[in-house]
């Protein structure tokens, strides 16, 4: 049965309004975990603000709030919207995993005055040695507390999965399209250390961004890679839109009635897009009229974070154009 029909079913049904898209299986992003001196009243406390600090930064889509009014007096009162927390064992001596309550940050947020981003997917970081061996979480610590100190997550690739992960000269489309369903994020780091110096490649839904790192020791290169890799996310995710942009976009790979209601759920979702109107579908393609609060190509960068959808083909007929993941 061909897409256009089965969409027709969808309209006739009704399901494609009605039908939502499960919760991915992420870690939260209101739960970090952040060094801290000893098991004091003082240092939990200054623990507790270094935490929220980075909760903040991740659920404004990774915006530097600092300057906003109220952002002091929020870290002060952290210790009162904390939900959970718990001590453990860290590679430094110890550390605090620290879950605040998503509502009380919210509110936090938008009494600052933010227009928020909403939360960022965690970055896959598959970092080998030069023996090619996968690194480990304990050997990467540095990178990790780096990119999370700045607003974003990352999680590990499985040491026992990553025979086909892309490598830094070439990333096919499936590879890619596998780790972010596997994942459930379209943001993948992928880097190769050589003593005191490293070569990266970032994939976050479009062409590789590459580039290199060097320094004194293997924690400096780690360092230096860790702000590379947020300085290059922030320019392409953390564009922050005013008025509203009127767009096509056009979505490949749609195979079936139930990826069209699954795609519309995630279009209809996401905080920057205001409306969503199918225009056309042919093969295994849709065109959407989209109303947003973003330029096009900053929607598609977006929305091809999370992993659900990822940078296809460019259209004639489209200003920005994805594929169709899961």
């Amino acid at each position: 049965m061909r897409l256009s029909r089965l969409l027709l079913i969808c309209f006739m049904l009704g399901l494609a309004p009605l039908l939502s898209v499960r919760a991915q299986g992420q870690v939260s992003p209101y739960t970090v975990v952040v060094s801290v001196a000893d098991t004091s009243e003082a240092a939990r406390d200054a623990a507790f603000s270094d935490a929220l600090a980075q909760v903040l930064a991740r659920t404004s889509g990774g915006q530097d709030l600092s300057s906003k009014a109220g952002y002091a007096d929020v870290l002060k009162g952290a210790s009162g919207i904390v939900q959970q927390y718990q001590y453990q064992r860290a590679a430094t001596g110890m550390a605090l995993q620290v879950t605040f309550d998503q509502a009380a940050v919210q509110r936090a947020v938008a009494q600052m005055g933010v227009a928020g981003g909403g939360s960022r997917p965690p970055v896959l970081v598959v970092v080998r040695d030069e023996d090619g061996s996968i690194l480990t979480r304990e050997a990467l610590g540095t990178l990790t507390q780096t990119v999370a100190a700045k607003g974003f997550s990352t999680v590990l690739a499985d040491p026992a999965k990553t025979g086909d992960t892309p490598n830094l000269t070439s990333a096919e489309p499936e590879q890619v399209a596998a780790l972010a369903r596997q994942y459930k994020t379209g943001l993948i780091l992928l880097g190769q250390m050589h003593g005191n110096a490293a070569d990266w490649a970032l994939m976050s839904g479009g062409p590789q961004q590459k580039w290199s790192t060097q320094g004194a020791n293997a924690a400096a290169v780690l360092t230096d890679a860790g702000n590379g890799l947020v300085d290059r996310l922030g320019k392409q995710l953390n564009v922050i839109g005013s008025a509203t942009v009127d767009g096509k976009l056009w979505v490949s790979q749609v195979g079936s009635a139930m990826d069209y209601a699954n795609l519309v759920a995630v279009l209809r979702n996401d905080p920057n897009v205001r409306q969503v109107t199918t225009l056309s579908a042919q093969g295994d393609g849709m065109l959407f009229a989209v109303k947003a609060g973003l330029p096009m190509d900053a929607l598609a960068n977006s929305l091809a974070a999370s992993g659900r959808l990822l940078r296809g083909e460019s259209h004639s007929d489209a200003d920005a154009s994805l594929r169709w993941v899961h």
